[in-house]
């Protein structure tokens, strides 16, 4: 374990939530075993930040501490056809129980209302209007879309993370947690990511239980910011927080345990349960939108990856660990060539 002093990467910050990042350092891999990935550990009250494995993250828990996970799991929700002209269309399939299905989509010309879309295994969509923006929605007729995914989906892994061909097999298993168990997601809560099974055993073990809550995560977590903070607006995504999940996260801080939230999704669906002041059951829709200058009321401690630049996600955690000593935390992630995103390194921030 080492503390690294304060430093200073000129001109890696480009604006309040932006940064430059070398490629090398994004993530196109897991590393070769969940918790053998990298942890900073940054703490808020002292400003200190130190280096070890996820694997070690049991001796900055205590007895009392109650983990919450997201148990979402991601479906294989990417499509790829063509039209009758031959060209070819991706879809991302954006709902699992709307018909007909909303989906993002990159083709090389807009799709066509009423148009037909082709894929492999006899399966075929009929685009059904208004198509703006990359959106539209697809009509399966008398299929089953879950039997479609399963027979023809892929895992959809982020644009930033580079294959030759479809997902392997490793990217099927390492893009889930091992917890993950109702399908909704179209990308991972990867702070999860560095769980297993043995590992949240050993917590148990030690005193540090786990609750589940469940965020579907959609285009309001990877959605950049394209204007302002002030101006941006979250699409909603669908999120549970249980009676169960409550009581047990009233009984650990009235012990003098924390609510330590795996993954930015936790936060979200928890600070929305929150919203009147006091953690509450929750079941919905939420466009929670947290950033810098944001109280959190229901997490004490964060577990989380190094996100995109311009993200949501990056001013979450702003608005958790304050701007500067987050700044300091991804300029020091650089200089030591932590793995960036999704498949990356992850920080526990207490």
């Amino acid at each position: 374990m080492s503390l690294v002093a304060a430093s200073c990467r000129p001109g890696l910050w480009t604006g309040s939530v932006d940064y430059r990042l070398p490629d090398e350092l994004i993530a196109q891999h897991p590393a070769a075993e969940r918790s053998q990935s990298r942890l900073m550990v940054v703490d808020r009250a002292s400003g200190s930040i130190h280096h070890e494995r996820f694997g070690d993250i049991g001796s900055h828990l205590a007895p009392g501490d109650r983990l919450v996970l997201n148990d979402t799991k991601v479906v294989r929700a990417r499509l790829h056809g063509h039209r009758a002209s031959g060209g070819h269309v991706e879809a991302l399939v954006l709902a699992l129980d709307e018909r007909p299905s909303p989906v993002m989509y990159r083709s090389s010309k807009t799709l066509q209302d009423r148009e037909i879309i082709y894929f492999d295994d006899g399966y075929s969509a009929i685009v059904r209007g208004p198509v703006v923006g990359g959106r539209a929605r697809l009509d399966f007729g008398m299929d089953d879309l879950s039997s479609v995914l399963a027979a023809i989906g892929e895992v959809p892994l982020p644009p930033y993370i580079h294959r030759d061909g479809a997902p392997s097999s490793e990217d099927n298993e390492r893009y889930q947690t091992v917890y993950a168990s109702r399908d909704g997601s179209v990308a991972a809560p990867t702070a999860g990511l560095h769980f297993t099974a043995e590992l949240l055993d050993a917590l148990e073990a030690r005193g540090v239980g786990a609750s589940r809550l469940t965020l579907h995560v959609g285009p309001g977590t990877f959605t950049p910011i394209r204007d302002t903070m002030a101006n941006h607006r979250m699409e909603a995504e669908y999120c549970e927080v249980s009676p169960v999940l409550v009581a047990a996260a009233a009984r650990a801080r009235a012990c003098g345990g924390r609510v330590v939230a795996v993954g930015t999704t936790c936060v979200r669906a928890l600070e929305t349960a929150a919203l009147g002041g006091a953690l509450r059951p929750f079941a919905g829709p939420t466009n929670l939108f947290l950033r810098p200058g944001h109280r959190l009321l229901a997490v004490d401690a964060l577990v989380t990856n190094l996100h995109l630049p311009g993200s949501t996600l990056l001013c979450l955690v702003m608005a958790f660990a304050g701007e500067a000593l987050t700044r300091r935390a991804y300029e020091i992630a650089v200089e030591e060539r932590y793995r960036f995103y999704s498949f990356g390194d992850a920080m526990l921030i207490i």
